[in-house]
């Protein structure tokens, strides 16, 4: 089986059920087959067969999933591209993946040639709306996705048809996802949070969409409102800007709500708390990656435990490893591995790469966690994070998470700092609001951690540096 073969439970099987709201405009799923469909023609004309490979700078747009099916259809790699990535960043994934054909709306940074959004629209239009996928396999690779390379050059994290097929049933399944479902969508295509997880899920349950360009937070009750949504996925920015909301909004909210799901960057406890004391629901809050996408969740029916990621979805195994190799004891801190249909094939061109980041068929995340008496996994940061300083390892997310329970602190990024004789000092860059009290702060730091625990400074900041899905770039903190 292929993604076409699965998805056409809803482009053939729903074809006349209203698929998607963007821009004031609706689409059945018939209208979507019927479009992708015009789109997997014209790749055909431009010689475009499988295996070859099509990049995509765009934002948000109903032709972006048009793309992604057409690419499905064809049996050719479907490479988004980060919208906020400049020249540095574009240059080296289109050198790397090599790309037959690049689609961008405007001018794409680094001058590359690429076929405008609206001359696309206007060539595609003319094309044939019926098309016979081309013969393809599960192993068949679907997508190219660039990780965020915060430490080096991204590499391109290969993931076939069955990648996204095991994720998209996984996550309908064990979430509830029918097509009675409303869901409201702001997290940008580019990413697997949204390609992976959200178009899967919307094209598998033939629930109703609706796409925005981006999430807006003074739009946000106006959009939720007027859509009356079951469903949303988010990152922690976004359920911190939804607390901005008044209350009987958030009731109200509440009451037409589903599930709120929450990933691609840690959920502070205190989050979860206040957002259930305020819309009266738990955030569902999972774990994935790139080149893994979905591995672990908090369960549907039973606790979503706060600052817990869960247990490990159906048919993917999780191990936590200690430095030497061993399997770590009950709530004994270690890597976090996985395996399963879930994890990509390797990257592209990078042989050593890819026989590096795997052990006995487990994927090495890179993520430290331990697992409590009865399962559940807690994340403790990532192993690059750790800062070890005097000789004591220190994990950033153990004083992030305290901080965030302080008033007046809204975000916090622990990061370790060169010192002469240490190695390392963690130092804690803060967001605050007018509720700050830095006295207040630092003493309660000192009353609740070792000494070498303690940041050695608090440094306030307008603004936390994040990728677009929400995830704190510390190594861009240390050049602030």
């Amino acid at each position: 089986m292929n993604l076409i073969n699965l998805f056409d439970l809803s482009l053939k099987g729903r074809k006349d059920k209203v698929a998607i709201e963007f821009n004031s405009k609706t689409f059945t799923f018939g209208d979507i087959d019927c479009r992708s469909n015009q789109m997997a023609n014209f790749l055909v004309s431009k010689e475009l067969e499988v295996g070859d490979r099509i990049c995509v700078y765009l934002e948000n747009c109903v032709e972006m999933i048009d793309l992604f099916l057409a690419a499905a259809k064809t049996g050719v790699i479907f490479i988004p591209i980060n919208i906020l990535y400049k020249e540095r960043e574009v240059s080296h994934i289109i050198a790397d993946a090599e790309p037959k054909l690049v689609i961008s709306d405007g001018e794409l940074p680094g001058g590359f040639d690429s076929i405008k959004l609206t001359d696309l629209i206007a060539q595609v239009s003319s094309f044939t709306t019926d098309f016979v996928p081309v013969l393809t396999n599960g192993d068949t690779p679907a997508a190219l996705v660039y990780t965020s390379g915060t430490t080096g050059l991204s590499k391109g994290a290969i993931l076939t048809h069955n990648n996204f097929i095991s994720n998209g049933i996984n996550l309908v399944t064990c979430w509830k996802i029918t097509e009675e479902d409303r869901f409201l969508l702001s997290l940008p295509l580019f990413h697997v949070h949204a390609l992976a997880n959200g178009i899967n899920c919307w094209l598998i349950s033939g629930c109703t969409m609706k796409l925005l360009t981006r999430f807006e937070h003074q739009k946000a009750e106006n959009e939720f409102m007027t859509f009356q949504p079951s469903l949303f996925f988010g990152v922690p920015t976004m359920y911190i800007r939804l607390l901005d909301l008044p209350s009987d909004s958030a009731y109200k909210i509440g009451q037409f709500m589903r599930l709120f799901v929450c990933g691609s960057a840690p959920l502070s406890s205190q989050t979860m708390t206040d957002f259930k004391e305020k819309f009266g629901h738990d955030i569902l809050e999972r774990y994935g990656m790139t080149e893994t996408l979905m591995n672990i969740s908090n369960p549907y029916i039973g606790e979503r435990r706060p600052g817990t990621i869960g247990f490990a979805l159906p048919g993917i195994s999780v191990k936590i490893m200690l430095p030497d190799g061993t399997p770590a004891g009950i709530d004994e801190e270690g890597e976090v591995y996985i395996k399963g249909p879930n994890v990509c094939a390797g990257y592209w061109k990078r042989e050593q790469a890819t026989i590096d980041s795997f052990v006995d068929g487990y994927f090495k995340t890179g993520d430290m966690g331990i697992s409590s008496v009865d399962g559940y996994i807690t994340l403790k940061g990532r192993k690059s994070d750790l800062i070890i300083s005097g000789g004591f390892n220190i994990y950033p997310r153990e004083i992030e998470e305290f901080l965030l329970e302080q008033p007046g602190i809204v975000e916090v990024a622990v990061i370790g700092i060169p010192h002469e004789t240490r190695g390392e000092m963690p130092v804690a860059y803060i967001v605050a609001n007018e509720n700050y009290d830095a006295k207040y702060i630092e003493e309660i730091c000192k009353k609740t951690f070792a000494s070498f625990k303690i940041p050695r400074d608090f440094i306030l900041v307008d603004h936390l540096p994040r990728t677009a899905l929400g995830k704190i770039q510390k190594h861009l903190l240390l050049k602030s």
